[in-house]
């Protein structure tokens, strides 16, 4: 059976079930994974042993970057049929996801054997045989020594500016608003910054981070307000309407950037030397926390390592990697709100002096508070629970509020999750997400939003704004293997010839990370 297509009866669910996957169908169609997502659910309560309907649900997690739920689902499918082959590959992507690159491999190697023929499958296999390859040396060069700053490897003021670039240059080795208001404009029209000049802005970045604690607090007058930024993630276009919308940074309109500005979007580099730049011109006024994504294994796989070698060289990935380091890792607003990418953390009693405690120049950890403050996530119902995303943990309003009281604050803002709206306020208004990347990978919808926070009453208050489209395709240097999840076992027009009793109608064509079809 390793070598035959799923039987009819794996195909068909019992007449009781079919409307349920014929709706599924249609979601997955018009991209509303949430609702897929429940109505998979709704089916396997009337049939909890159809392997596809976990595989499916498995995908529609996927898409939703829930990673934790996907792997558990494409595990569930594997243990009701060990011989569904697409049970493999889901869960070879959900560990890839995740990091587990030996597992994922694992899985892409049972795939292969089985259909060794397709040649798409054959790619992911390789590209991830590759990068476990790569971390095993890794691993066996590492030593006790302290790693040498790729900064004390640069001769920057030797590096020669070509008479033929006319691009933006810094004055004087400085970032001005002139500079600034250039580079924008040279970004806009997709053209590269010249070398030196981007080594100029991460050493002198660096520089300003590694001076700065993990918990940066600051205070608002009454007359002052700041712009809080949720992810950003390389959407550079919808990063200028920001600016244009709600003013640039400067002295009297601060701005504070809540993490995973790179990844996904196709100019992360753009987004993040502009962010940088920024940082450097109003040091006091220009805040950046650490997200998820600002991490060397999220950077592998999603996107920006690749970019940064495309457009210029690995010396300078490993330079925005040391970078990254230095990112702190929390924010507190006038002692009454808490800034954080990610969320609350995974036990009670972390107090704020144990977040300035933090050591944070370093890659992070798979659990405690530094996890934790990248990578957790709120939930509706009071404790806590295993995180969807495989990483650190859901907390429920009891958590936030325990933890607030114990640490004297009003309310926390964080990010990391896409929401329809561009944002959202749950546990009776004490944890408000936002999010900036207006129709996330150029395919979920969802509006932008930013939040204005006054110094007079600390209430927020919430700017929504669309996506700006932009001309080249998201997420192009992504891995192969998470830019195109789909199994591409029929061509698209053989699919739908098939009609209405095959559930592989939609979720064979969908892909995860992209959206072509």
């Amino acid at each position: 059976r390793l070598n035959q297509e799923p039987s009819r009866e794996q195909t068909t669910a019992p007449p009781s079930v079919n409307p349920r996957r014929h709706t599924c169908t249609y979601i997955f169609t018009q991209k509303d994974y949430e609702n897929a997502i429940k109505y998979y659910s709704e089916a396997l309560d009337l049939n909890p042993s159809n392997a596809i309907y976990y595989s499916n649900r498995s995908l529609a997690y996927l898409r939703t970057e829930c990673y934790g739920y996907a792997l558990a689902d494409a595990t569930k499918a594997l243990e009701i049929d060990k011989n569904y082959i697409k049970g493999y590959y889901r869960r070879a992507t959900s560990n890839m996801a995740l990091g587990k690159f030996k597992a994922a491999l694992k899985d892409y190697e049972t795939v292969v054997r089985v259909r060794p023929n397709d040649k798409d499958a054959r790619m992911k296999y390789q590209e991830c045989n590759k990068i476990v390859k790569q971390k095993a040396f890794e691993r066996a060069i590492a030593s006790d020594e302290t790693k040498k700053s790729v900064v004390d490897s640069l001769d920057i003021e030797n590096m020669t500016i070509e008479d033929d670039y006319v691009g933006p240059k810094l004055e004087d080795g400085k970032v001005t608003l002139k500079f600034m208001q250039e580079m924008m404009e040279w970004f806009k029209d997709q053209k590269k910054l010249h070398r030196k000049c981007a080594y100029q802005i991460l050493v002198q970045v660096k520089d300003v981070l590694s001076k700065l604690p993990s918990l940066v607090e600051i205070t608002l007058k009454e007359t002052e307000k700041i712009t809080i930024c949720g992810d950003t993630h390389g959407q550079y276009y919808d990063l200028l309407n920001i600016f244009k919308l709600n003013g640039l940074p400067s002295e009297t309109n601060p701005y504070l950037f809540n993490g995973d500005f790179v990844d996904r979007g196709s100019f992360s580099l753009e987004v993040i030397l502009t962010l940088f730049g920024f940082k450097l011109l109003y040091p006091d006024d220009f805040h950046l926390l650490r997200g998820n994504h600002e991490t060397d294994n999220m950077n592998q796989m999603y996107g920006f390592e690749g970019e940064v070698k495309a457009k210029y060289t690995a010396q300078m990935f490993q330079l925005f990697s040391e970078v990254f380091q230095w990112l702190p890792l929390a924010q507190c607003i006038n002692n009454k709100v808490l800034v954080m990418h990610g969320g609350l953390f995974s036990e009670d009693g972390v107090t704020l002096e144990d977040l300035r405690k933090i050591d944070r120049n370093r890659q992070p950890p798979d659990s405690g508070p530094m996890c934790d403050l990248l990578w957790s996530d709120p939930q509706p119902q009071n404790g806590r629970s295993i995180s969807k995303r495989g990483v650190s943990c859901q907390f429920g309003p009891d958590v936030t509020e325990r933890f607030l009281e114990q640490n004297k604050l009003d309310f926390i803002v964080r990010s990391h999750e896409v929401k329809a709206e561009g944002y959202e306020v749950t546990h009776s208004g004490k944890c408000v997400t936002v999010f900036s990347a207006p129709n996330y990978c150029d395919q979920m919808g969802n509006k932008g939003a930013y939040i204005h926070l006054r110094g007079s009453d600390l209430k927020p208050e919430f700017h929504q704004f669309t996506a700006v489209q932009g001309s080249v395709h998201p997420q192009q240097y992504m891995l192969y293997m998470l830019h195109k999840e789909a199994f591409n076992d029929y061509s698209l027009a053989s699919l739908w010839q098939q009609g209405a009793n095959t559930t592989l109608r939609s979720t064979s064509i969908i892909c995860f990370g992209c959206h072509d079809n």
